[in-house]
């Protein structure tokens, strides 16, 4: 539930600061928001493995859109953008992810999330704007790879550390 929590507020507060920053704002929420949501949604492709994966994250990924929407009528573009790129990106990804079976995690995640990285790059601000704007399409790119690899260690502290105090109790 916690990362369900995580992914839901990073992709509705991402989508809300575009939709009143506008692109400027994308390389700066891909770095901070979107990087911690390629990063959770491989911490649930693996929880969901085998029950319910791709129901879930189409429902999750929509969730975070209609959100958005509800809580902002002027985010529709932002947030029909927003679905299509999670949704093209989250296939990239899973197949990625999948393919890096047996690997490490950190190369597992970080891997699919190069990928994903690039597919929504190229997919969300060329939708939410109109127009293909190459020098947001690459700074959202090293955003999201710089922002997931970071995003990945401070979660994999985190669950380290509450598995380590669970074990010790």
């Amino acid at each position: 539930m916690p990362y369900i929590l995580l992914y839901l507020g990073a992709i509705v507060a991402a989508n809300l600061i575009i939709t009143i920053l506008g692109p400027t704002a994308t390389i700066v929420t891909a770095f901070v928001f979107i990087g911690l949501d390629l990063t959770v949604r491989d911490y649930l492709h693996e929880a969901w493995q085998g029950k319910g994966l791709v129901w879930k994250m189409g429902l999750l990924i929509a969730a975070g859109s209609i959100i958005s929407w509800l809580l902002n009528k002027e985010a529709e573009n932002v947030a029909k953008a927003s679905f299509i790129a999670f949704a093209s990106a989250g296939i990239a990804d899973a197949l990625i992810f999948q393919l890096l079976k047996g690997k490490t995690r950190f190369l597992k995640v970080n891997g699919s999330n190069v990928v994903s990285s690039g597919v929504d790059s190229l997919v969300f601000p060329t939708l939410a704007f109109g127009q293909l704007l190459p020098f947001i399409v690459l700074g959202q790119f090293l955003a999201k790879v710089f922002g997931g690899a970071i995003w990945f260690f401070i979660i994999s502290a985190i669950k380290n550390r509450l598995e380590a105090s669970r074990s010790a109790q």
